[in-house]
């Protein structure tokens, strides 16, 4: 099975830090974001959206990183996709959270443009507006997320153990870091990325990132 990736890509993290504990076996195929590969014609072919993970699995192409940890998670009938229909939903809920309000927000709103200034707008004044808004909205879905999300006395979303959405969320959530992000006013979140980083999966799916994290704090030191 196949997973074309970018190391240490948002996206990408929860799938192969997933599948890392699930025990299965991915051969990773890297795409180069920074050269353009994703617009070329042969990854296009693959994925129209033109972006990272896309699965292959056979003559079955899957994009979209929500699904291929659902399928990845069917295929290894692993306990953090739950198959009882109201449990199933309530990940489902979580995964679709994440992936809408808190990543535009939060990640592409508020923190992506700090750490690749490429991403935000040309007009100085239009991106200070954008980036106030988008901080103060991601701000609150930290609090959502702190307060109403993560529950006593298990430190996942999952309780005990991760679902799916602790595999997804906890790299939203992460990226923070890379713009040195106050964490302080959230403590069950704290507690919650302090559990998935003591996880066996963390480094086979973030080890890339911290690198390029600390690469960039390095620089923003300097």
């Amino acid at each position: 099975m196949r997973v074309y990736h970018f190391a240490g890509s948002t996206t990408c993290r929860p799938v192969e830090m997933f599948a890392a504990e699930a025990g299965i076996a991915l051969q990773l195929i890297p795409v180069n974001l920074m050269t353009g590969e994703h617009v070329g014609p042969g990854y296009t072919a693959k994925n129209p959206s033109q972006q990272v993970p896309t699965l292959e699995d056979g003559d079955f192409v899957l994009t979209e990183n929500a699904a291929i940890l659902r399928y990845l998670a069917t295929l290894s009938d692993s306990p953090a996709y739950p198959k009882e229909p109201k449990a199933r939903a309530r990940v489902d809920e979580q995964l679709d959270w994440f992936n809408t309000g808190f990543s535009r927000e939060f990640c592409y709103g508020a923190i992506y443009p700090r750490v690749m200034p490429h991403l935000g707008y040309e007009d100085p004044a239009v991106q200070a507006a954008v980036n106030a808004r988008c901080t103060a909205k991601g701000e609150r879905f930290m609090r959502i997320l702190d307060q109403d999300m993560l529950k006593d006395p298990g430190p996942f979303l999952g309780g005990a153990e991760p679902n799916l959405a602790d595999y997804m969320g906890v790299a939203y959530a992460t990226l923070g870091e890379m713009a040195r992000f106050d964490y302080a006013p959230y403590p069950r979140v704290q507690r919650w990325i302090a559990a998935m980083k003591a996880r066996p999966g963390w480094k086979a799916g973030h080890g890339a990132w911290e690198g390029w994290r600390d690469h960039v704090l390095s620089q923003a030191a300097a």
